[in-house]
């Protein structure tokens, strides 16, 4: 056990809490109810949810579960572990806001201002804990592998992920707001992308 959790540092846990609560608040009171979603395995949950309502609390766990088995050697023990810690942070932060009414009902007519500050949140939210080495959702993993494997940015990789499923929710969000959806992916990615290149010093290494 000990030597499990060798290496593992308090900080980056309490950053990989602290970004996967943000990521969930603005998950849960901007995308949800905007008709703006986003890529990946978070679009995905947010698809699932619409469909067939089954919470992102849910959906989110079991994605990373899955994503996190198929990333185990090239990730390492370190990304498992903060992974993990964000995992559960988030499951339990969505379902804490959910059982309140959403802060901006008013962003359901405003996609535009809703694309613009939902990827604010998904991109501090999931680039500080990949900054920390660890993953909010299953995407960040699948990204951080292809980026790992194929030596490309990661903004590049979460694009690809992205764009699939933003096709796939062409089922329930109408084309003109696909539009302001691939918006939200690109600046959430970039955002990422630019909490990577920023040097805080910290080795994530496994």
């Amino acid at each position: 056990m000990q030597k499990m959790f060798k290496g593992i540092r308090i900080k980056y846990c309490i950053v990989a809490v602290l970004s996967s609560a943000f990521l969930a608040f603005g998950l849960y009171h901007v995308h949800s109810l905007s008709g703006v979603t986003e890529g990946g395995v978070i679009g995905l949950n947010l698809l699932l949810d619409h469909w067939f309502h089954i919470s992102p609390s849910i959906t989110n766990f079991i994605a990373n579960v899955i994503c996190y088995a198929l990333g185990w050697k090239l990730l390492g023990r370190k990304f498992i572990i903060y992974s993990a810690v964000a995992t559960v942070s988030f499951s339990v932060s969505y379902s804490i806001f959910e059982q309140f009414e959403p802060l901006w009902p008013q962003l359901a007519n405003a996609p535009l201002l809703a694309s613009i500050i939902g990827a604010v949140f998904v991109g501090i939210g999931a680039g500080l804990c990949v900054k920390v080495g660890g993953a909010v959702s299953g995407d960040d993993a699948l990204a951080m592998c292809v980026s790992h494997v194929f030596h490309m940015r990661v903004e590049w990789a979460y694009l690809v992920s992205d764009i699939t499923v933003l096709a796939l929710s062409l089922s329930y969000i109408p084309i003109s707001r696909i539009g302001y959806s691939l918006l939200t992916v690109i600046l959430s990615g970039q955002i990422i992308g630019l909490i990577q290149r920023i040097n805080f010093g910290q080795n994530t290494q496994s």
